[in-house]
């Protein structure tokens, strides 16, 4: 068994390959060939923590995919010195079903995560975006401002927390990373991030929308990756109401996405105002923008087709680059 840890994962799996992975994870659960059931969550009361269950098998041109991953939610984490999101991605040989790769899993989900957003933006923003704003100075933070710098020439990104240091510290950070801008800056309120942006990234764990509706612009795209609850919520029900909504997966989408759940239940639109889901644009089979005055969005919870192709990018890349630890198991 080969064992990559969180800077192995980091090497082997690139933004630009990870967001083409994306690509395809979405489009085989749209078309069938991924087989990628509810995730199972399990609450730890004790710790008011959350643990989900992922499994997944992927049928790609780039061959079968296998995997599971195990990632716990731990708010008490933090002042202990650990980081909230715990995470593994067990890998198994889809024709023998033989564990054959262990990665350390919360490197892998920050980095598929900003990719869903990076495939999104791909698909979905306008060609000549140049302005992001990302809410959120976490782990998922970065992989966002990370994926719009990959997907799109931005050439200014204002980064928006609760928390100003840690705000500031990721704007510093961000700016000496290959292919990021150098014009990050740390926006004094939700309004000077969202006004200008062409792009806007959510990437909190807010229960309540994180911006003003009449702040964004006609033309803007949306990647919401955060609100993986009901109870959750970071964008504007209004401006959902103007949208043209795509998600990674219908069935999961309203089972989990606050974003969607609290709009429904309040009777201001139903499931038929969602567009598709984004494999379903990468296949042809629902248009995306179809002019540059629309508001697009995305909403993505995750599904374990993600994790399996992540995994399988870059198991690929660290044999090839002689990354990792082999075990006898």
């Amino acid at each position: 068994m080969l064992i990559l840890t969180a800077d192995d994962v980091r090497k082997a799996l690139p933004m630009s390959e990870a967001i083409e992975a994306m690509k395809k994870a979405y489009a085989s659960f749209s078309n069938g060939t991924a087989v990628v059931p509810l995730r199972t969550r399990l609450p730890i009361p004790n710790s008011e923590a959350l643990s989900l269950f992922m499994p997944a098998f992927v049928n790609s041109q780039d061959g079968n995919a296998l995997a599971i991953k195990v990632v716990s939610l731990f708010p008490t984490n933090p002042p202990r010195g650990l980081a909230y999101i715990q995470a593994a991605v067990l890998v198994f040989d889809a024709e023998t079903g033989r564990a054959i790769a262990l990665l350390e899993g919360s490197s892998l989900t920050a980095i598929r995560t900003g990719a869903a957003s990076g495939a999104a933006i791909d698909l979905l923003a306008r060609k000549d975006s140049r302005v992001a704003a990302i809410f959120g100075a976490g782990a998922q933070g970065h992989t966002q401002l990370e994926a719009v710098c990959s997907a799109r020439k931005i050439e200014t990104a204002f980064i928006f927390a609760k928390n100003m240091a840690k705000a500031k510290a990721f704007a510093q950070e961000m700016k000496s990373k290959n292919g990021i801008t150098e014009d990050i800056r740390v926006a004094s309120s939700a309004k000077e991030a969202v006004e200008h942006a062409d792009i806007i990234c959510t990437a909190t764990t807010s229960t309540k929308p994180v911006f003003d509706d009449k702040d964004v612009r006609a033309g803007t795209h949306i990647s919401a990756v955060g609100s993986y609850t009901p109870d959750m919520q970071e964008v504007p029900a209004e401006t959902l109401q103007r949208a043209k909504i795509f998600v990674d997966s219908r069935a999961a989408s309203l089972e989990e996405a606050g974003d969607l759940i609290q709009p429904i239940r309040a009777g201001l639109f139903d499931e038929s105002h969602i567009r598709g889901e984004l494999g379903e644009v990468v296949l042809g089979k629902v248009s995306g923008r179809e002019s540059q005055e629309e508001i697009t969005y995305f909403k993505s919870v995750g599904i374990a087709a993600q994790d399996a192709m992540a995994a399988q990018v870059a198991l690929n890349n660290a044999r090839k680059m002689n990354l990792g630890t082999e075990v006898d198991f």
